[in-house]
Order: C-alpha cells, then structure tokens, then sequence
C-alpha cells in the first residue's frame, strides 16, 4: 500500500503488523514510493527482529512438486506413498 502514501508510519505498520506476514511471505514495494526510502531500513530491521530473513526471491518459489493455498502461498506436494 505504499503507492497511496498514507505516510512513513503507516507504511512500517503495514509491512511489520500484516495479519498475513508469515514465512515465505513477499512484501512489494514500489520504486516510487514516497516514503519507503525513508523507512525500508525500519521494516528491514523489523522483520529480522521478528526472526525473518531477508533473502532473493528466487530462493522462495517452489518450481516443481507444490500447490498454492488459499492465500496464494506456496506449499510443497506431499507425495503419498
């Protein structure tokens, strides 16, 4: 929701307190954005304080043997045996 510029503290509440936030979750944020360049140290900060870890998306698509829930994450398959 930065894009509606609702401003600095509602955009760190946004990121940090998401009912969704979760593992595997993929926070977006717009290159002109106008107050994220001010508090994207705060969220990075945050988040890591929360026990996430920052990494590049491609380390969290699943690209074969998954299935996607109702929020639109990303589950591996269960193979039965």
């Amino acid at each position: 929701m930065d894009w509606k510029e609702l401003g600095a503290d509602h955009e760190i509440n946004q990121v940090l307190n998401h009912k969704h936030l979760g593992n595997g979750s993929i926070v977006l944020f717009h290159n002109d954005a106008k107050y994220t360049p001010e508090v994207l140290d705060t969220i990075i900060k945050g988040l890591k304080e929360k026990g996430y870890e920052i990494v590049p998306i491609s380390q969290l698509i699943l690209r074969d043997n998954f299935e996607m829930d109702h929020e639109g994450r990303q589950r591996k398959t269960v193979k039965a045996s």
